[in-house]
């Protein structure tokens, strides 16, 4: 959280860090209005639709735990010199509010605005949206057209260029869309249970038709508690999962323990709240959708899972 890092430095940024007179970085950079993103799949999607006429970048870096990051100084400072930042919303960024507010009330777009939310439906958080919605290429499309909006309105001369990167990776997204339909239909329907640590896979189970079950609804909320732990080994012992997942920022020791108790397998990392760096199997979101898609395919498609002893 920001608390006492925002509270500190406001008075300070409204002295030293005042953003220039044209809203871009001082000198030294190549006059491009600058766009933040809160992490590193916005900041992706953001360069996509933004082309050459837009610096993109990103508030986190790679394996950052977007939930609950702490923004530095030197990211308010950075997002007080920026011309928008770009937010995913739906409660995923519980920090964003004070840290624009840190920063200067830069303007900011919300890319889940008017996307109509899959709930969390567990304990506590039933009923409140769920954040990811990301993870599946149908809802994607929508966050490229809220980017295209707000860039256009940014820079109305880039307008017809924004709109035009914004088709072009639509159709990336609908060609994905179809992968995804085609590749996880061939999952025997018995065995379409996703198990992973965070509930972050809601939208691409709900598209692709599959059942979701984690051991925690969202990163902000992880903790492992016996009630969680006891109802997963019972959904997996019963559905006979034979593979099971955690996301790369977050430690997967909890899930570990859960796959020697059920016998499952642990089947590796899934990319979900951060890219990986660029040499890595997902440094882009299209690379993040099929390297995790492919974990599922050879996870679920594996021999069931015995009663217990799995392997580790």
């Amino acid at each position: 959280m920001v608390r006492g890092c925002a509270a500190a430095l406001v008075g300070l940024l409204a002295v030293s860090c005042t953003r220039s007179p044209s809203g871009l970085t001082p000198a030294g950079d190549d006059g491009r209005p600058v766009v933040l993103t809160t992490f590193t799949v916005l900041a992706d999607l953001a360069r996509e639709v933004a082309g050459d006429r837009l610096r993109v970048e990103s508030i986190t870096k790679q394996g950052a735990e977007i939930h609950g990051y702490q923004p530095t100084p030197s990211d308010i400072e950075r997002a007080s010199r920026a011309d928008l930042i770009l937010e995913n919303g739906l409660g995923l960024e519980l920090w964003a509010r004070k840290f624009t507010a840190a920063a200067g009330n830069v303007p900011t777009v919300t890319l889940t605005e008017g996307l109509t939310p899959l709930p969390i439906e567990e304990d506590a958080y039933t009923g409140k949206p769920n954040p990811h919605a990301w993870m599946s290429p149908q809802r994607a499309m929508h966050y490229v057209d809220q980017a295209a909006a707000a860039f256009s309105q940014l820079d109305p001369k880039g307008a017809p260029v924004f709109r035009a990167n914004a088709e072009a990776y639509k159709s990336r997204l609908r060609q994905l869309d179809q992968e995804l339909r085609t590749t996880l239909a061939t999952i025997p329907p018995a065995q379409r249970v996703l198990v992973s640590c965070e509930g972050a896979f809601t939208y691409l189970a709900r598209d692709y038709g599959l059942k979701e079950a984690y051991l925690w609804p969202v990163n902000a909320e992880s903790e492992v508690t016996p009630q969680r732990m006891t109802r997963l080994i019972a959904t997996i012992k019963e559905r006979q999962v034979p593979t099971i997942f955690c996301e790369s920022t977050v430690s997967d020791e909890a899930q570990r323990e859960v796959a020697r108790a059920t016998g499952a397998r642990f089947g590796g990392t899934f990319y979900v709240d951060s890219l990986s760096g660029p040499d890595g199997p997902a440094s882009t979101l299209l690379d993040l959708q099929r390297y995790n898609v492919g974990l599922i395919l050879k996870g679920l498609n594996a021999t069931p899972a015995p009663a217990a002893g799995g392997q580790p």
